[in-house]
């Protein structure tokens, strides 16, 4: 085991584990937007970074590996002063009106993106050309989850990609062409590990449009998929007894949050009159 110091807590992880480990093993709630813990750390966002003693620079807990002696600080001035930076960049560039987490991360650090003044450097039209899901980019924050399960992380579709770079950057199918003419199979997993609702089924972008969206009045019943012997589990989202999107549990032994076109859009045929 490898010990050492987050906050002053002593803590012990198991060898290969990294510093956002050691901050859950200590209690502490770090708050990463990129990561997630079935997919491979790509330090993208930048919000959970940590002090280390000895270091020059804040670093990605997501990406350090523990070491034995480390001190870690989660809480300092300086780590406080670089998340809400973060916080207040994305929300000044980036319509983040269905991430409700990250709404929450920026009331605790105190972010106020408006002091930046009206600046959606994101901003884009909205996407429809398929029933199944709408792409509205000017949510997007550009964690780049999306394109990890489309490609190497899940999928191995690589039907999306970052395109262009700085301010210009945005998650695009090859040449921008619409997703019926690309290679998207529509498995959903982008929409499965988006954070902000930029990806959204059409039934959820629908009734948000609507005012009908209310996630309080939303049950959550987990199942098994009918359409075939892999046996996925369905998380499905039911309102109004009407199911309204289908996601699958990260930590499913079977599907790890993934799902086929069929699990993922197609369970909505129990609502068919024949």
């Amino acid at each position: 085991m490898i010990e050492l110091s987050v906050d002053g807590r002593t803590v012990q992880v198991e060898p290969g584990a990294t510093l956002l480990d050691a901050c859950t093993a200590a209690g502490v709630e770090t708050p990463p937007l990129c990561f997630l813990k079935t997919r491979t750390p790509v330090g993208a966002c930048q919000r959970c970074v940590v002090e280390l003693e000895g270091s020059r620079a804040l670093v990605p807990s997501c990406l350090r590996a523990a070491e034995p002696g480390m001190e870690v600080r989660t809480d300092s001035a300086r780590v406080r002063h670089s998340r809400k930076m973060v916080l207040e960049f994305l929300g000044s560039s980036v319509d983040l009106s269905t991430a409700p987490e990250l709404r929450r991360y920026a009331a605790i650090y105190d972010a106020h993106p408006e002091r930046y003044g009206e600046c959606r450097t994101a901003s884009q039209p909205l996407k429809v050309d398929n029933a199944l899901y709408v792409r509205d980019y000017s949510k997007c924050v550009l964690c780049y989850k999306c394109v990890e399960v489309c490609g190497t992380e899940a999928q191995y579709t690589f039907a999306i990609a970052v395109s262009g770079r700085g301010f210009d950057a945005e998650i695009s199918t090859e040449f921008d062409v619409a997703l019926p003419d690309s290679a998207c199979v529509y498995c959903g997993n982008c929409i499965g590990v988006c954070p902000t609702g930029a990806l959204a089924f059409s039934s959820e972008h629908q009734m948000r449009a609507n005012g009908t969206w209310d996630e309080e009045r939303q049950t959550e019943t987990d199942t098994i998929c009918s359409y075939c012997g892999v046996g996925c589990v369905l998380t499905l989202h039911v309102q109004d007894n009407c199911i309204v999107k289908v996601t699958s549990p990260l930590d499913d032994d079977v599907t790890s949050g993934n799902l086929c076109v069929k699990g993922r859009f197609g369970a909505t045929y129990v609502h068919a009159e024949q």
